[in-house]
């Protein structure tokens, strides 16, 4: 199984920031879809963001478009999401998804 990994989730207070990065293989990075998902305490996982590997279209579900944006970085075989203007409620472990490939899972929480 292709090995994809998250970084940088943590502690932040409501209104802050945080980016969450995913390095995946290359041939995997530039040739599938990749999405990120957030899986609340309790919750099934749910669809955050994703960007098109045909257009690099990108999209994100109600709860997070404004605040939340996907990217990549070709050159460094990276996905990022940033997330601004955080809430209690985006609290949850956010997985990084390539193809049909899942990390680990990063931690984020958003409290006071």
């Amino acid at each position: 199984q292709e090995h994809v990994m998250e970084s940088g989730g943590g502690l932040v207070q409501p209104g802050g920031s945080l980016r969450l990065s995913c390095v995946a293989p290359k041939d995997i990075f530039t040739n599938r879809n990749m999405y990120w998902y957030r899986q609340a305490p309790g919750k099934s996982r749910e669809w955050v963001c994703s960007i098109a590997i045909s257009d690099g279209s990108t999209y994100c579900t109600d709860p997070y478009r404004g605040r939340f944006t996907i990217a990549k970085d070709n050159a460094k075989n990276t996905l990022y999401l940033q997330m601004n203007s955080l809430k209690f409620e985006d609290t949850g472990v956010y997985y990084c998804k390539a193809g049909d490939s899942w990390g680990q899972g990063n931690q984020v929480t958003v409290s006071s």
